[in-house]
């Protein structure tokens, strides 16, 4: 099961596009370069293709060369029918959507490409690489969490600017990195797509790891349904047949102890309620004990 992401290329660039006319001031003092280059955006120009570069920092390295000869000679029969998407540097454009079209021109020994120009900042662009690379489609529900997860911790967005990047709600938004606070086999299979995300929402309730294990196994062995799942997590819980799975903690709750579990680096389970209760954090050897220490007391 993937975890669509609702927005398009377009719709997301827009968001963009409101903040650099919100924060050109700030933009000015961070970028000092970006002043120079004030154009409008959203006119297709004709550039010099030479000119233009791939971003260093797209997470995307690997492109499959017999698709690239694929699109190159579609290209050479029908042309570039969507333009990609750069942004104007001191040296050049660098390219922010659309690399793979980029590099089917260049095989087509092309001279100019059809570009939309942009003028954002580093950090922008930054963000909107991660967020392009999440919306492939042959992405997995970790993959997915671990690029949302370092949106938030590498360029300091909240769960709310995520979800309006995304166009995600910000439940949604929770519900994908909380699954990371799996136990690193159980996650694993998540991975290779034989537990779903919906499977793995579930087992997140689970806090005893060879029981969470146990069940990640029997799901992908049995091919075990959501449903089939909640009733042996409840059977195991000792829950009434009419209760919901785990009683969890409010959500609020549990993004504070998933919160802590990045925090810390390691496993961090709570007992109780919003009320009162316990929070055990885990260690495994003397020095994760020490290490645990150092970021407790770390002045």
């Amino acid at each position: 099961m993937k975890m669509g992401l609702g927005r398009g290329l377009d719709s997301l660039l827009k968001v963009y596009d409101r903040e650099v006319e919100e924060e050109k001031k700030i933009e000015k003092n961070e970028e000092s370069h970006i002043g120079e280059y004030q154009m409008r955006s959203g006119d297709i120009e004709k550039i010099d293709i030479n000119k233009v570069y791939p971003n260093p920092n797209q997470p995307r390295k690997n492109f499959d060369k017999e698709s690239l000869n694929e699109l190159a000679e579609s290209i050479r029969i029908h042309g570039l029918i969507q333009p990609i998407i750069v942004n104007k540097m001191p040296d050049g454009y660098m390219v922010i959507a659309g690399e793979r079209r980029f590099r089917a021109c260049k095989i087509c020994g092309l001279k100019e490409i059809d570009a939309v120009v942009k003028n954002y900042s580093n950090k922008q662009v930054a963000e909107i690489a991660i967020i392009e690379n999440l919306q492939r489609e042959d992405l997995n529900p970790v993959e997915v969490a671990k690029g949302i997860k370092k949106l938030m911790d590498e360029y300091g967005l909240t769960q709310e600017k995520v979800a309006e990047r995304i166009g995600k709600s910000r439940p949604a938004i929770a519900n994908s990195i909380r699954i990371l606070s799996l136990y690193p086999e159980v996650l694993e299979l998540v991975e290779k797509g034989k537990v779903s995300f919906g499977h793995a929402k579930i087992l997140v309730s689970v806090s005893d790891y060879a029981t969470q294990l146990m069940l990640a196994k029997k799901v992908a062995k049995d091919k075990l349904t959501v449903r089939d799942l909640e009733k042996e997590v409840n059977a195991i819980l000792g829950n009434k047949k009419k209760k919901k799975v785990g009683k969890l903690p409010s959500e609020e709750l549990n993004e504070f102890i998933a919160e802590l579990q990045r925090k810390f680096g390691t496993k961090v389970t709570v007992i109780g309620n919003d009320n009162k209760g316990r929070i055990y954090i885990d260690y495994y050897s003397r020095d994760d004990l020490d290490r645990i220490h150092d970021i407790v007391f770390r002045r």
